[in-house]
C-alpha cells in the first residue's frame, strides 16, 4: 500500500469518527481548531486507525500531535 492509498484510508477513518466533511481532512488541518475534535475524539480516531491498519500506537507517540499530517506520520511509520 502506497502513501496515497494509506492517506485515503486514514482520511476515511477521520471522516467517519470525527463526522467532518472529507474536504476538511487535509494534511495542514489542525484537529482542535479546524476539525473541532477534542481529546476523546482523537482517542476514538486512534482506536479506529489501529483497527483499520492492524497497528498499535502508544499514547506517548501522540503527545504534541496537532495536525492531520503529524498524526498520519505516526500511523504511516507503523505500516
Amino acid at each position: 500500500m502506497g502513501p496515497e492509498e494509506s492517506f485515503e484510508q486514514f482520511k476515511e477513518c477521520a471522516v467517519e469518527v470525527l463526522q467532518v466533511d472529507p474536504a476538511k481532512v487535509v494534511p495542514e488541518a489542525r484537529f482542535a481548531e479546524d476539525l473541532d475534535a477534542d481529546s476523546l475524539d482523537l482517542v476514538e480516531l486512534v482506536m479506529a486507525l489501529e483497527e483499520r491498519f492492524g497497528i498499535d500506537v502508544p499514547e506517548s507517540e501522540l503527545e504534541g500531535v496537532e495536525t492531520v499530517e503529524q498524526a498520519f506520520k505516526v500511523v504511516s511509520s507503523k505500516l
